[in-house]
């Protein structure tokens, strides 16, 4: 009999769920971790739907509810009765869960209880529309299965080590001191990168590297000897990059602009930057990077040039925090898949030492540089689910 892991990752209408098997007792850190199924509940709150698949990505649980809604509690109490049958002789050891903002205090992965949940609640002003979902399960679970342990590993804490310096804004003190400041995101992802790098490139693991997380949610991280340097994402995850409906780096002159001259309020500017700008806002055609590609709409074509120009910018932003560079990785939906994007990237960052391969890029990598590049790049697949397990499992051997 294996102990089994839940890893959770619930956003304000879909619960994303993986389970991984233990295979090998003992403290070793994220060995005999083996992938046994995963998938997700979408539409909580309108047409509930639910779909799992094996290790060999067969579907092995379907069901909708029509028109009705089953919310994040509803959708925890299907998830445990599925499992139950699913795990069999398997015990359900923990729950890991993805918590977007650890806030100042928290800078690594915690065992929680209920008052450690209420100071993550206290946060939810940091990160209004991710942190009240990432925790609704999770109090969910402890009302119900108290007796379940359950651990938070948090998105920004992989940049808490940066520099004061790279984490200030250049505000009074007063601001600052309520938690106003740079704490960057997709910390797990870029954590899985830097855990994995040194089976790629040895010399890059050691050294200088820009990890472009590029999906639907957007970011770079310049990191150093598998340490963050600087992130792309600020005080929310709506900075930086370009995204999906993400607006990303915006003069905070617009927003008082529009707040003075089309009389917005906050929640309307939140609407526009979070969820009608990006890729959809510019292109009027869709949030989808493959439906911007195969489009001849120019507006299509004007925001994916939008989007590699700005990741151009930014190389040069991280570099010059770096030092220098010695490798580029694309990961994520975006990065993983979409050889034009990857293309367009490398030849913008030529003057950085990158050499394309481009037989290799339309391969898929996993290398798409020439071998005598002097900057490498890669293409490496993302695993925050694993992350997240490795971080549970450690966590309980203590």
């Amino acid at each position: 009999m294996s102990e089994a892991i839940l890893v959770v990752n619930a956003g304000s209408s879909s619960i994303k769920f993986s389970v991984f098997l233990d295979s090998v007792p003992g403290p070793e850190w994220g060995q005999g971790l083996d992938f046994m199924l995963g998938g997700q509940l979408e539409g909580l709150y309108t047409e509930p739907r639910f779909k799992a698949r094996d290790a060999a990505d067969a579907v092995i649980g379907e069901q909708r509810w029509p028109a009705e809604a089953l919310g994040h509690d509803g959708a925890i109490g299907y998830l445990a009765g599925f499992l139950r049958e699913r795990l069999g002789q398997h015990r359900l050891a923990a729950v890991g869960h993805r918590v977007v903002h650890g806030g100042l205090d928290f800078s690594a992965p915690v065992r929680l209880n209920a008052e450690i949940v209420e100071e993550l609640a206290r946060l939810i002003a940091l990160a209004p529309l991710h942190q009240p979902h990432n925790l609704a399960p999770i109090r969910a679970l402890l009302a119900n299965r108290p007796d379940l342990p359950q651990v938070a590993c948090f998105d920004t804490a992989f940049h808490r080590g940066q520099l004061e310096v790279a984490q200030a804004f250049a505000l009074p003190p007063t601001i600052t001191e309520r938690g106003v400041r740079r704490y960057g995101f997709h910390g797990l992802s870029y954590e899985y990168i830097a855990s994995v790098l040194a089976d790629y490139d040895p010399r890059a693991a050691q050294g200088r590297t820009i990890v472009l997380h590029l999906g639907n949610g957007a970011s770079a991280c310049a990191i150093h000897a598998g340490k963050s340097v600087a992130s792309t994402m600020g005080f929310t995850a709506v900075d930086g990059l370009p995204m999906g409906t993400r607006c990303g780096n915006l003069d905070p002159g617009v927003l008082l602009y529009l707040m003075d001259q089309l009389q917005m309020d906050a929640r309307a500017i939140e609407k526009l930057i979070y969820q009608q700008s990006g890729l959809l806002g510019v292109s009027g055609v869709s949030s989808d990077m493959r439906t911007l590609l195969d489009s001849d709409d120019p507006r299509a074509q004007f925001a994916v040039e939008l989007f590699v120009y700005r990741i151009a910018r930014e190389l040069g932003s991280l570099a010059a925090a770096l030092g220098g560079l010695d490798a580029l990785v694309f990961t994520a939906g975006i990065g993983e898949h979409a050889a034009p994007i990857r293309e367009r990237v490398c030849r913008a960052a030529a003057w950085l030492g990158v050499t394309l391969d481009p037989a290799a890029n339309a391969a898929g990598g996993a290398r798409i540089s020439t071998a005598d590049s002097p900057t490498a790049a890669w293409v490496i697949p993302t695993n925050e689910e694993l992350m997240i397990a490795r971080h549970t499992r450690q966590l309980l051997s203590q």
